[in-house]
């Protein structure tokens, strides 16, 4: 966890053109949150980087591709990190009403967790 005791959320697409950028700005403003966004492909607005890795307390990509790509390319980063793939397909734009409610819905869970008690 960050020293701060905020999670570092991290969401991952191909190009962090429509669907990273939209769970971004989804959860930007919750309390105990620090949201970024990136994509895996060389093209993205914002390129996946090791040190976004090694920011990042939970990564949350959009498809199993992109989780594969993060394994193949940061394998020794990734290698202590929680990643969820949410299973939303390249099928909306940047805060598509039905994207928005499929990335509160699946993110929520790893997100809005309890915290864990000795």
């Amino acid at each position: 966890m960050s020293e701060s005791d905020e999670v570092n959320v991290l969401f991952v697409c191909s190009k962090n053109q429509w669907h990273s950028p939209t769970g971004e700005q989804v959860w930007r403003r919750t309390p105990g949150l620090q949201v970024q966004s990136a994509g895996t492909s060389r093209s993205a607005r914002q390129r996946l980087t090791v040190g976004d890795i090694r920011w990042a307390d939970v990564i949350l990509v959009m498809e199993q591709k992109h989780k594969s790509r993060i394994m193949a390319d940061f394998r020794d980063e990734v290698r202590y990190k929680t990643l969820h793939v949410l299973d939303i397909q390249d099928d909306y734009k940047y805060m598509d009403p039905e994207l928005v409610k499929l990335l509160r819905e699946r993110s929520a869970p790893y997100l809005l967790a309890e915290p864990e008690r000795d």
